[in-house]
């Protein structure tokens, strides 16, 4: 792999302390790369390394590391050295960072901080988890709206150094309350006069979140407005950070995953899967696999009110499609429901969509099962009593199709209508809900030709 390239020569620059060195190797590349070429060192390897970087280029490298490897940096390296580390960081990472590691280390670190950025991490992390308070940042550009063009730029100037961004400059009056915005290319614009004020140049008409809004809601906010930052304020509507495109990517993933794991009926997890200890982790993934085991104990008492069906000479080779029948209703529902929770997620689909996506996933259910009822048929054929038993198949296969198409879409519905996560109705649960449901039938099908 390209990352081991750089590995013996880097070891070998920490073994004989060539700081200059190492120091070069770090400004050579993007900060990017020069991550990614140091993945193969330890994180006291990694740390020496990026000590002899300058402090932007110190950051910039150290926030394209993996999270385990940052949080490893900041419990185990000198706190003095690591604090300095962390007051260059962007302010909602940092805060995000200090909440990962040890509870201890953090409070150690959090006094070595200057007055300033301590109160603005404990500001920060007052917000609750998941709200665009708890991923702004309070690195912004406020400006007044007395400037004129030339003021606002040495203004600009002189805060330059402390922004994450300059996409947008936003005007404030003299207590914080959000006037207006005026992006950087509007002032730069204006150069040709400068006595124009912000407050003629500025936009009012202004996309904000509230700072307790859902941080999966600002992500569609700024996807929709095709926004590089948004305004976080409070009900007051003064401005108390942004949150950038980069934040929003952030989310966005992370979001992704937590639905994904609902998907697969595992309890969001707080942390990495190698961070995650083994008793959380089984909690997580057991608390779903108990819901699911009682719920396929449904399925052997469903079977046990069939006795005089499989008692039959005549009917023993229903029990050979068992499998086939269960599968096929749960997989089909498993499609469904992923298809709708995915729509939902992306606002593709919403609720007042019901009725279409029934209609269009009963379609599928009859298209479906229609096909593997053909399939079906031809080898029950060979293993029925007669080719008249044999149409139990594909009669179960079309209905419990159906059932699994119609089930798995609609389920998901249901839970958004009740205010609830519809990646709760994870396609395990749809799948054991269909597979209940899917013995009924077969069993009454078999009944009614038998």
């Amino acid at each position: 792999m390209i990352n081991t390239l750089f590995l013996p020569e880097l070891r070998d620059m920490i073994a004989t302390g060539k700081k200059e060195e190492m120091r070069e190797f770090c400004a050579a590349l993007h900060p990017v790369r020069t991550a990614e070429f140091m993945e193969g060192l330890s994180s006291s390897e990694t740390w020496q390394v990026l000590r002899c970087a300058d402090n932007e280029q110190q950051q910039e490298i150290f926030r394209h590391f993996d999270g385990d490897k940052q949080i490893s940096i900041l419990e185990q390296e000198d706190r003095q050295e690591v604090a300095g580390l962390i007051t260059k960081l962007a302010h909602d990472e940092r805060v995000d960072l200090l909440g990962e590691i040890d509870e201890e280390i953090g409070a150690e670190l959090l006094e070595l901080l200057p007055a300033e950025e301590r109160r603005d991490i404990l500001r920060l992390k007052a917000f609750p988890e998941e709200t665009a308070g708890a991923v702004m940042t309070t690195d912004i550009a406020k400006l007044d709206e007395s400037l004129t063009v030339g003021e606002a730029l040495q203004e600009l100037g002189r805060q330059a150094e402390d922004l994450e961004t300059i996409y947008y400059l936003y005007v404030v009056d003299k207590t914080d309350h959000l006037r207006g915005v005026v992006s950087a290319r509007q002032l730069v614009s204006a150069m040709v006069h400068p006595e124009t004020t912000l407050a003629t140049l500025m936009e009012t008409d202004i996309i904000v979140v509230d700072s307790m809004e859902d941080q999966e809601s600002v992500a569609q906010t700024v996807a929709r407005f095709d926004l590089l930052a948004i305004p976080v304020v409070d009900p007051e509507r003064r401005l108390l950070g942004i949150i950038t495109h980069d934040d929003v990517i952030d989310v966005m993933r992370e979001e992704a995953t937590e639905d994904v794991q609902r998907i697969a009926a595992v309890n969001p997890l707080n942390q990495s899967y190698l961070r995650t200890n083994l008793l959380t982790l089984s909690w997580k993934r057991g608390v779903w696999l108990t819901i699911l085991f009682f719920a396929a104990l449904l399925t052997a008492f469903a079977l046990d009110g069939y006795r005089d069906i499989f008692g039959r000479v005549d009917a023993a080779w229903l029990v050979l499609f068992i499998p086939l029948v269960i599968s096929s209703g749960g997989n089909s529902g498993s499609q469904s429901s992923t298809l709708v929770i995915s729509g939902l997620a992306t606002k593709d689909i919403v609720i007042s969509d019901w009725w279409r996506i029934f209609r269009r996933e009963l379609a599928m259910g009859l298209l479906l099962g229609s096909l593997l009822g053909i399939f079906g048929y031809i080898c029950a054929v060979i293993l029925a009593p007669s080719p008249m038993a044999a149409l139990i198949i594909p009669i179960t296969l079309l209905l419990v199709m159906v059932c699994g198409t119609t089930c798995g879409s609609l389920l998901p519905l249901l839970f958004q209508r009740l205010g609830l996560d519809p990646a709760m109705m994870s396609n395990p649960f749809v799948a054991g809900i269909v597979d209940i449901l899917g013995i009924i039938i077969y069993m009454n099908v078999a009944r009614a030709l038998i």
